[in-house]
């Protein structure tokens, strides 16, 4: 089963995918309700060890990375831009969550990025 976020006319719903064999039965589709949109598609959270930094930086929403702000080893503050994704014609900032330095980098101009993927590390 696959998560996706998808937003049509504004309003943002939370999809579930099932994948694979197929029963022949007609699917139920459950009705879900629109939530409000995110304010700022940031998500960050401790990386287990062995990851290049101590601190992901995910994307927040689905995209495709537009600009690369930071360099590994740069310093950077507490919401300073690292990678700006673009979604719908529109530049989203992904943003350092903490003080620190940049430790990887991992997606490049004009690559296509879901919600959740890991855009870099920082120590």
């Amino acid at each position: 089963m696959k998560n996706y976020t998808i937003t049509v006319n504004g309003n943002v719903y939370d999809v579930v995918v099932e994948e694979g064999a197929s029963t022949g039965a007609t699917p139920v589709k459950a009705p879900v309700a629109p939530k409000a949109a995110p304010k700022a598609p940031v998500a960050a959270a401790p990386a287990a060890s062995g990851a290049a930094g101590g601190v992901k930086i995910e994307a927040g929403a689905a995209g495709k990375v537009f600009k690369i702000e930071a360099k590994v080893g740069q310093a950077v503050k507490k919401g300073d831009a690292v990678v700006i994704l673009e979604a719908m014609k529109m530049e989203i900032p992904v943003v350092a969550p903490q003080d620190g330095t940049i430790a990887s980098i991992n997606v490049g101009v004009g690559d296509p990025v879901e919600a959740g993927a890991l855009l870099a590390t920082m120590n």
